[in-house]
């Protein structure tokens, strides 16, 4: 046996010597643990004993053949990872075999590269199925509520957000259309003192300007047609909690006046009214366009803006946080597994390298609504298919976007240039060009492990 540096276990079973020696050689040279057996009936004990994370078996073997290898390792170890191996003219046994549940096959004689290409997806099917297993682990410590995201942006994210809940200030957010910027309000209110009271968002661009007023502000008897009777405003239903006006963008200067005093006072004057009531709140808002622009544009008031600017979170699109796509996949399948009372415990890594190379416009919401249309239409216990335009597909972290900066290029290089290099950083770093102790600061930069 020979020990490497990656915790990936492999064991080869060929009843042909040179065979078994030939691929031995090519994996210890991918520097994995791998075993060989020449004697199927002692590969079976060894499976048994201790099943590897991929079987490589030829088919037609005396004794015990390759295809009931495959069935009693997959009985062990339903993920465990199976590449069979054929001789000319046997391609409907691994046709079978694939349909037992083997991961690949490949047909003797075979060209070196050719069997590491496959090894290789092999090796990256595994450790994706161990992230599967990684991601649910941590997901079931996770709130509903919680911020989902390990990417060094969203832990940047996270920690403002502690910082600033407790300290009772106006915050804005902003970020494109399903991002969660309400996510990250309800996180600030709930870490904040007002914890305990109300918590009410309200989109400012579903309402039009007058009903808009009358939801916030409340109105007086007869200060319309129709007010029959006194009615109380949002802001006074929220005193004491937190009000989170989403697409604040969407509002007109009238209505960003009135804000505004609301904002400076603490006071609101209900439509038809004519004695100002003090409210005790604090105000989150939203935007889904940079208001700098909005205010060259003459749409929003710059005085406004500074009084909702006094702390500022940005949420990245998904696109540029490609790292945090196969944790949120897991939170949705969770939840709507839960909903719709499906048990479906793991996504197929297939799946998982699709929606990596989406581009996904609609942010986490259309990610959300994907997994739950997924959920819905799946009949087994992983989620095998997701419907993803084939036409919108590029590559899983695309360095041409142009809304990419210099740092977060970096990053990506040096995570392919790891990932490349199986973890080494001394190939990683001949790779990249620079030296291992520059290597090693930048990965402490990144948070890269």
């Amino acid at each position: 046996m020979h020990r490497g540096a990656e915790d990936i276990r492999l064991l080869i079973v060929d009843d042909d010597l040179r065979m078994c020696q030939l691929i031995e050689e090519l994996i210890d040279r991918r520097g994995l643990s791998v075993s060989a057996f020449t004697d199927s009936t002692m590969a079976l004990e060894a499976i048994k004993e201790a099943p590897p994370d991929i079987l490589i078996t030829d088919l037609k073997m005396p004794d015990i053949g390759g295809m009931e290898l495959l069935k009693v390792a997959r009985s062990l170890n339903n993920n465990m990872t199976v590449i069979v191996i054929t001789g000319y003219g046997t391609v409907n046994s691994a046709v079978e075999a694939m349909k037992l549940g083997a991961y690949d096959y490949i047909e003797k004689p075979f060209e070196p590269d050719k069997f590491m290409l496959i090894l290789n997806r092999a090796v990256e099917h595994v450790r994706l199925l161990r992230e599967n297993i990684r991601l649910k682990d941590w997901l079931n410590e996770c709130r509903t509520e919680e911020i989902i995201g390990q990417s060094r942006i969203i832990t940047e994210i996270k920690e403002l957000v502690s910082r600033v809940a407790p300290l009772d200030t106006t915050v804005l957010i902003q970020g494109e259309t399903g991002t969660g910027k309400e996510l990250v309000a309800r996180a600030i209110h709930r870490l904040s003192v007002r914890k305990n009271a109300v918590f009410l968002p309200v989109n400012c661009g579903a309402l039009p300007e007058s009903l808009l007023e009358s939801e916030l502000f409340g109105y007086e008897k007869g200060a319309f047609t129709g007010a029959e009777r006194q009615k109380k405003g949002l802001f006074e239903a929220a005193s004491g909690g937190t009000l989170f006006l989403d697409e604040i963008n969407a509002t007109t200067q009238n209505f960003q006046v009135k804000l505004l005093r609301v904002l400076q006072e603490g006071e609101i004057m209900r439509v038809g009214g004519t004695k100002p009531l003090g409210v005790d709140l604090r105000i989150i808002a939203s935007t889904n366009v940079a208001l700098e622009k909005e205010i060259e544009l003459g749409r929003f008031r710059r005085d406004l803006y500074y009084r909702l600017n006094v702390v500022f979170i940005e949420i990245p699109p998904l696109r540029k946080r490609k790292e945090d796509i196969p944790l949120l996949a897991h939170f949705f399948l969770n939840k709507y597994s839960e909903k719709y009372n499906k048990a479906i415990h793991e996504i197929h890594p297939d799946v998982i390298r699709r929606m990596m190379k989406y581009h996904w416009p609609g942010n986490v919401r259309e990610l959300e609504n994907a997994i739950e249309r997924a959920v819905i239409m799946e009949t087994r216990e992983r989620l095998n298919n997701i419907q993803i335009p084939d036409d919108k597909l590029g590559p899983e972290t695309d360095l041409t976007d142009t809304t990419l900066n210099i740092e977060e290029m970096e990053r990506i290089l040096i995570s392919r240039a790891l990932q490349k290099a199986d973890g080494k950083r001394e190939i990683a770093s001949r790779l990249l060009g620079i030296s291992p102790v520059t290597l090693w600061r930048k990965m402490k930069r990144y948070k890269l492990n």
